[in-house]
Formats: structure tokens, C-alpha cells, sequence
């Protein structure tokens, strides 16, 4: 008889629970019990007894013959034809007697029908499962699919009610995921390459916003950046967000990955608003314009009054809308219904989680869907129904809301296309979206409760990292047949010539940490990354997009390889590149061609504030040192690699070399700045994104990891406006840079 703790740590095993990591530092933790208790039981697994977790393991070990057919099967167009295994709880005597009927549906409703039936039955394989004994049957598809999603329909008939619970059919749907072989790269970028201005479009001030960049000025930036022949404009997540601080305004913890923040509409190009009597007289009112004088004038970003006044202004397009176009059914209201039907039930869900969460607050004053009264605690249940019944009209205003983002989404887009940008807008997926948000709230099930994603003790986190949203559950995934997963992929890649996967190591692994528990005592959780990639890979194609894999952190082995063999771009920092263990930069020439290439993040110091040791002093001021020591560590370090930037400068003739090699004899000028891209320039690498902030010389990192309220994070405005942003001649010098480096 195994004990309670040896039938966890196979439990553990089966669940794909890795029991031990390496943080940087060379230190081995070890997964402890509770740890391991914590994030089984959030997986769904009984725990209370020997005997419970006994079970468990049967139940795993018994797929999947206990399952009757896997619920998704992920293959390459290249590996057909395929064959659908089947397990049937039969014995071989009963083989003539049985009879399997199945379908295949596609995307558009094309289905063709097929029935195998006694001796036409191959069984492949035979399996005893706890007492039972189950036959594998293939069935062969034949036809050569093109990428894209297919459903089979499965029926198994027996004469006999032999089937466990006194059944003769069984019955289940299972999900083939034809996908390529790797991702799309535009044709201008099989032999080329290109570059682009990177920002946080939130940040951008302009005469004419409302206190943070919207549509309009990513429209502007794209015409900056394409005007210079460059191919692509960044931009942080669009998410939807709380836009409440402290906790609601990080583009990076979203309520929702799926659908976007109406804080960057701009309301003055959007149709009702201009038809509107009431919202016009708003607009030309002397309190609502002097309201919104102050907010642009503002230092900071304040999410809560911008957000205020332009919700009050899209009630009233809302009511307008919804009287002149969609009840009278316009050409603009069927354009509404046609996007409401193509959105389904994801839409239908957020829209609906918006309506109840707002009406909750207001009545209640609670902020996280776990506090709602137990009877709207269930997405599906009665007084979810009897509330959506009474409040249609909201519902349909928050659908009215995704619509207009999209459109303006849309028109952004388009733009960079007629421009002939070879990239367009380059988008951000974070890795995940909060517990007490949208999507936990509508995908419970798929969702871990009580457990936080987050990364084990590194250089710059020596605590490690809890990023405070909760992780998907692998197993969960593919059950539904990762319908969730495909649809984040899928609306995020929607009009964006680029995205981004925020921690794409989290498709191979994601650090889960126990809630309450501190970050270092998490362990890694298996996720399936060939299926997960191979999605991306499917929408990409589709979508035309290119993928950029942001691989930065604790690497395993098998990561960069694989994303390479996908065609998914690897994120490149100028930062890290070294030639480790010697600390020197790697040469231009050593970076891969297949990457993305910038000099920092959001998370990490802009180049002015790197070289006058800016975020250092922060982390100082704030406390986040526990350690003296590794304090001066880094500012020696941080004094050693100037240097060493400074040498791999020199080396390749960018700067002279009778330029200062001491760095503390010349400060981050222009022409540094610039001298610094050129090195990024000469590397092979397939994208450069070049930082708004460093171009401009901004001092401050827009997030400081580690800090809630005790930081700026993501409310700093870029000093100059649009306006002088666009006739900057430091962009201009820069575009040049890079055409005659990349010659």
C-alpha cells in the first residue's frame, strides 16, 4: 500500500506538476506539500484521503480509454491523412456486432457522413482499465484537409445495452485542429527586414485627446512612423481594464483578453456623437470643457475622470444609436447586428459580466465578481437569466461599445495598409487576465481558483514575482478543445500586422503560486506547447500576422528551439545580450535573424534612465533592496556595463575611437541614443523596435515591477505632444540610420 505522499508525488507527476526548480541565483527549491495540495486541488482533484487521490490517478491513467475519444486532436497539414482513435468499452467477441457512424463537419457547415460496421472495424489495440476492457478503433480521414478547425460527431451502437451504464450508444464530439507547419511572415520580410517606433499609446498627449492617447493619435503615429519608411507601430495591450487605480489600470492584469478598453475611443469621430443634440451640447459646454483642459493638463493620467467623461458621453451616442439605427435598421445597424452575431457568445458574455458588475457596484459597493450574492456567482444560472432579461438595453450598450473600438481598431489599421506599412500595428497580449475579472467570471471551469501566475527569485525580482491573475487549467484546455485559448489568439490578432505573446515560455510552463503563499514557494505547471503553438501558428497564417514570442526569463531547453522551428519571432533586448558568462555585448552580427530586437520594456529602465542609474535609485528609495549587498552589486555592475556598451561601440566604428570609454565623463545625449540603434540596426534581426521614451529621453520606466501605489505605473505622459513628436528630427536621423545600416 503506497502512502498519502507517495501517491501525491505521483499525482503530482501525472498533472504535470514539475516537483523541483533552479531560480538564477544556482538555489534548488523544492515543491512542498502544501504547495503541491494547493495547486491539485485547483486543478479539481480530490485530496482528502489516500483513497481520494487513488482515484485520481486512475481516472488519468485510464485516458484515454476511458474517455471514448480525445476532445481535440491538434495535427500538422503536412502529417495526413490522419486517423480518429476511438476506445470502446467492448470486448473483442463483440467487434462484429458493433457499428460506428461519424461525421465531419467544417467551419462553414459542409458535413460529410461515414459508417463503418462489424468485420470493417480494425482494432488496433486492446486494454484492460479496472476490471473493463476497452478495443482501439481508428478511424481513417482520408480527405487532405486545409488548415483550419473541423468537428467530428461520433456514434458507437452496440444491439446490446453493454455499454457501462446500461447504454448500447455512445455519443461524443471531438475537435481536429488542422494547423501549418509555422507562422506567417509578410513577403517583404522573408529577405528583409524593418523597423519601428514603439509606445505606450496611453501616454501620448496630443491637443486634441481627451488626457490619453486614443485611435486618432495611433492613426497619427503611423503616418509619423510610415512617412520614414518604417514598418510597424508598437503599442501596449489594449484590454479591457477596471481604470480605476491602484489596482485597475495596468494594461497588463485585464479584466478581459478578449475584448479592449473604451478609453482609447476617441469620441468626437464617433458618428452618433456628432448626431447627438444632447451630447454636442455637452461637448460645448463651458464646465465640460474646462473639466477637460485640467485633465490634459494634468501630469499624470487619471483612468478614473477620463473614463468618467467619456462613458457619460457614450450613453448618449448609445441612446441615438440604438433609436435611429438599430430599431430602425439602418445600414450602421446591421453593420452592429452582423458584428453582434460574428462576436457570439464571447461577446454576449463580457457584455453581460459589464452590465451585472456595474449594477452591483453601484448597489452594493463590491468590486471582485467573488463578492457578488451566491445566486450570481453562476454565469449560467436563473437570476443571471432573469437579470439579463431586465436589463437588455445595458448589455447591448457595452456591445454597442466593443463595436465602435473595433471600428476605430479597424480604421487604424487600414490606414497602415494603405500606407503600404509591411507590419502595421504590433499588438500585446498579456498572459493573463484577473481573477475577480470577465473572464474568470464566464469560464469558471477553465480557470484555477485560489492559485496566482508569477516567475521564481531572479536578478531583478529577488523575492520572485506574483503577478495576481489566476492561471488556465491544461487539462481544462483541451477538454473544451481549446475553443478559450483560440479565441484570445484570435480577436488579438484581429486587425494587428504583429503581435506580441507576452511570456510565451507560459506554453510550455507557468509558475503557479498557492494564494497567500509567497512567490518562491510556487512550482511549475506542464502545459501541452506543441497544441498551443500550433493554434497560434493556425490564426497567424489566417490573420496574416506575425508572431513575436517575447522568450525573455528562465529558460528551459527545448523553448527557443521550438519557437524558431514555428517562424515565431524571438524577443531580443539589447540588455541581455551578452556573451555569457563574459559580460560583453553580443556583436550585431550574433544576433539570430529570426527576432525582434529593442533595447528595454515597459518593465525596464528607458536608455536615459539606464545610464544615470535612474531606476536604481528608485528601487532604493522604495525599499525594494532587502539586500545591501546585491544594491551595490547592481550599481557596480550597472557602472561595468556602460563601459562595455560603450567598447562594443567603439568596436564597430559608431562611435570614434577617441570617444570617452569612462562613462562617467558623457551623459546619454541624442547622439548616443542614436549611435546605440545603429548597433541595433546591424543585426540581422528580422524587426527593431525603437522606444518612444528613449527617443525623446525619458528618464522614468513606465512600470516599476514590484510597486502598486508607491510608483507612477502606466500614468506617465510623454513631456512633448503629438504634434511634436511628429516633426521630431531625432526619428528622422534615426529611419535614416537604419536604411543605411541595413543596406
Amino acid at each position: 500500500m503506497k502512502s498519502y505522499d507517495e501517491l501525491l508525488n505521483e499525482l503530482s507527476e501525472a498533472c504535470g506538476l514539475v516537483p523541483e526548480y533552479w531560480d538564477v541565483f544556482g538555489v534548488r527549491h523544492t515543491a512542498s506539500t502544501e504547495t503541491r495540495k494547493a495547486i491539485l486541488k485547483a486543478m479539481g482533484m480530490k485530496m482528502d484521503s489516500a483513497g481520494d487521490i487513488g482515484e485520481e490517478i486512475g481516472k488519468l491513467r485510464g485516458r484515454p480509454w476511458n474517455s471514448f475519444v480525445d476532445p481535440v486532436r491538434v495535427v500538422s497539414v503536412t502529417d495526413q491523412p490522419v486517423t480518429i482513435p476511438v476506445y470502446i468499452p467492448a470486448g473483442v467477441e463483440e467487434v462484429h456486432r458493433l457499428t460506428l457512424s461519424w461525421s465531419v463537419e467544417d467551419e462553414i457547415g459542409n458535413r460529410n457522413e461515414f459508417v463503418l460496421a462489424g468485420d470493417a472495424l480494425a482494432v488496433s489495440d486492446r486494454q484492460w482499465i479496472d476490471g473493463t476492457g476497452y478495443l482501439k478503433v481508428e478511424l481513417p480521414d482520408v480527405a487532405g484537409r486545409d488548415i483550419g478547425y473541423y468537428f467530428f460527431h461520433i456514434n458507437c451502437s452496440h444491439p446490446d445495452n453493454i455499454f457501462p451504464g446500461g447504454k448500447n450508444v455512445l455519443q461524443k464530439d471531438s475537435r481536429l485542429i488542422v494547423a501549418p507547419d509555422q507562422c506567417y511572415l509578410p513577403p517583404e520580410l522573408e529577405a528583409g527586414k524593418t523597423w519601428g517606433i514603439s509606445v505606450n499609446l496611453y501616454s501620448i498627449r496630443s491637443a486634441r485627446n481627451w488626457g490619453i492617447g486614443d485611435f486618432t493619435d495611433l492613426q497619427g503615429l503611423i503616418g509619423l512612423v510610415a512617412g520614414h519608411k518604417g514598418g510597424f507601430v508598437g503599442i501596449n495591450p489594449l484590454h479591457a481594464i477596471p481604470n480605476k487605480k491602484p489596482y485597475g489600470i495596468s494594461p497588463y492584469s485585464p479584466i478581459s483578453r478578449h475584448y479592449k478598453n473604451f478609453i482609447y475611443l476617441d469620441i468626437e469621430s464617433i458618428p452618433e456623437v456628432m448626431e447627438s443634440d444632447e451630447a454636442q451640447a455637452i461637448l460645448r459646454s463651458d464646465i465640460f470643457r474646462k473639466q477637460l483642459e485640467e485633465i490634459r493638463k494634468e501630469a499624470l493620467i487619471d483612468y478614473r475622470k477620463i473614463a468618467f467623461l467619456k462613458r457619460s458621453i457614450l450613453g448618449y451616442a448609445f441612446a441615438l444609436f440604438h433609436e435611429k439605427h438599430y430599431r430602425q435598421d439602418t445600414e450602421r445597424g446591421s453593420s452592429f447586428r452582423r458584428y453582434i452575431a460574428e462576436e457570439g457568445e464571447s461577446l454576449e458574455s463580457f457584455a453581460l459580466f459589464l452590465a451585472l458588475w456595474e449594477h452591483l457596484n453601484t448597489k452594493l459597493k463590491v468590486y471582485v465578481w467573488q463578492d457578488w450574492p451566491q445566486e450570481y456567482l453562476d454565469p449560467h444560472g436563473p437570476a443571471v437569466r432573469e437579470f439579463r432579461e431586465k436589463n437588455d438595453k445595458d448589455v447591448f450598450f457595452h456591445k454597442y461599445i466593443q463595436w465602435l473600438i473595433d471600428e476605430q481598431h479597424r480604421n487604424a489599421s487600414g490606414q497602415a495598409g494603405r500606407l503600404r506599412m509591411p507590419v502595421g500595428i504590433y499588438h500585446d497580449l498579456a498572459i493573463g487576465s484577473i481573477g475577480g475579472g470577465s473572464n474568470s467570471w464566464s469560464y469558471q471551469n477553465l480557470i484555477a481558483g485560489n492559485i496566482d501566475v508569477g516567475a521564481p527569485p531572479d536578478d531583478f525580482n529577488i523575492n520572485g514575482q506574483n503577478w495576481n491573475f489566476p492561471p488556465m487549467i491544461p487539462e481544462r484546455l483541451r477538454e473544451t478543445g481549446y475553443e478559450f485559448f483560440t479565441d484570445i489568439i484570435r480577436k488579438n490578432m484581429k486587425h494587428n500586422g504583429a503581435l506580441r505573446i507576452d511570456h510565451a515560455l507560459g506554453m510550455f510552463r507557468l509558475f503557479w503560486i498557492p494564494c497567500g503563499m509567497p512567490a518562491v514557494e510556487g512550482a511549475y505547471v506542464i502545459y501541452p506547447k506543441e497544441e498551443l503553438l500550433r493554434i497560434i501558428a493556425l490564426e497567424s497564417v489566417r490573420n496574416r500576422t506575425i508572431v513575436v514570442a517575447e522568450d525573455l526569463g528562465t529558460i528551459g531547453e527545448d523553448v527557443r528551439g521550438t519557437l524558431s522551428r514555428l517562424r515565431m519571432l524571438s524577443y531580443r533586448l539589447l540588455y541581455f545580450e551578452r556573451n555569457y558568462p563574459d559580460p560583453s555585448f553580443t556583436r550585431p552580427e550574433n544576433y539570430p535573424d529570426m527576432a525582434l530586437c529593442a533595447v528595454t520594456t515597459h518593465d525596464l529602465p528607458t536608455l536615459s534612465g539606464y545610464w544615470t542609474g535612474k531606476d536604481l535609485e528608485v528601487k532604493e528609495r522604495l525599499s525594494l533592496y532587502h539586500d545591501e549587498n546585491l544594491l551595490q552589486r547592481h550599481k557596480s555592475e550597472r557602472e561595468r556595463d556602460k563601459a562595455l556598451l560603450l567598447h562594443a561601440l567603439k568596436s564597430q566604428g559608431i562611435v570614434p575611437d577617441d570617444f570617452p570609454s569612462d562613462p562617467d565623463k558623457i551623459r546619454m545625449t541624442d547622439e548616443l541614443c542614436l549611435a546605440i540603434y545603429v548597433y541595433l540596426a546591424r543585426t540581422p534581426c528580422k524587426l527593431m523596435a525603437v522606444s518612444l521614451d528613449d527617443v525623446i529621453g525619458t528618464p522614468d520606466q513606465q512600470n516599476m515591477p514590484g510597486t502598486t501605489d508607491t510608483y507612477p505605473n502606466w500614468m506617465q505622459r510623454t513631456p512633448p505632444d503629438l504634434s511634436q513628436i511628429i516633426s521630431d528630427r531625432r526619428i528622422a536621423a534615426l529611419a535614416e540610420a537604419f536604411r543605411k545600416s541595413s543596406r
